[in-house]
C-alpha cells in the first residue's frame, strides 16, 4: 500500500485487516480522498480518519465505498463482515485526565454506536414545547367568542 501512513501500533488484529482491505479498495477506485468524498456522503477529512484508523467509519461508509467500487453481492458482503468484526474491537479513545491542560477536559472521540448516520437514526421524542398549552387556550378562546358573536348575531337579527 503505498502512500498510507503507517497505521497505529496495538490496533487489534480485526482493526488492522479492516482498514488495510479499505485502503485496498479505495486504491483500486483510483480516486483521491477529495473525489471519493463528493462521490459518497462522507468527506475528504472522514475518510481520512477512517482510512488512518482514527475513527470507525460508520457501516454506511463501507457500503458507499462498495458501491463506489463497483462491489456487489459476496463481496461487498465481505465488506460488512469486516467493519463489523472491526468496530467490535476498535479500540475506545481514552478520556484526558482532569488534571491536564485547560480546555483538555474532554477527548475528541467518536460517537459510542457508529453504525448508523445521523440521517438514519431512530427520531427521538419531541419535548414538550412550553407553550402548546397557552396556544391551546388561546385557540379555545377564540373558537368560544366566534360562538358567541354567532349565536348573538342570530339572537338581535
Amino acid at each position: 500500500m503505498g502512500g498510507w501512513q503507517p497505521l497505529p501500533e496495538g490496533l487489534p488484529p480485526e482493526v488492522r485487516h479492516f482498514v488495510e482491505q479499505l485502503r485496498l479498495l479505495k486504491d483500486a477506485t483510483g480516486l483521491s480522498l477529495v473525489a471519493l468524498g463528493a462521490r459518497t456522503a462522507y468527506s475528504k477529512s472522514s475518510w481520512q480518519r477512517y482510512l488512518n484508523a482514527v475513527q470507525p467509519p460508520p457501516r454506511q461508509a463501507v457500503v458507499a465505498l462498495c458501491r463506489v467500487a463497483g462491489l456487489a453481492g459476496a463481496d461487498a458482503e465481505r465488506h460488512a463482515v469486516r467493519w463489523e468484526l472491526a468496530v467490535e474491537a476498535w479500540p475506545r479513545p481514552a478520556a484526558t485526565a482532569p488534571d491536564g491542560p485547560a480546555g483538555a477536559g474532554e477527548a475528541e472521540g467518536y460517537e459510542d454506536d457508529p453504525t448508523l448516520p445521523w440521517w438514519d437514526r431512530p427520531e427521538q421524542d419531541p419535548a414538550p414545547h412550553p407553550h402548546s398549552r397557552l396556544l391551546l387556550c388561546a385557540v379555545l378562546l377564540l373558537l368560544a367568542l366566534l360562538l358567541v358573536a354567532v349565536v348573538g348575531a342570530v339572537t338581535l337579527g
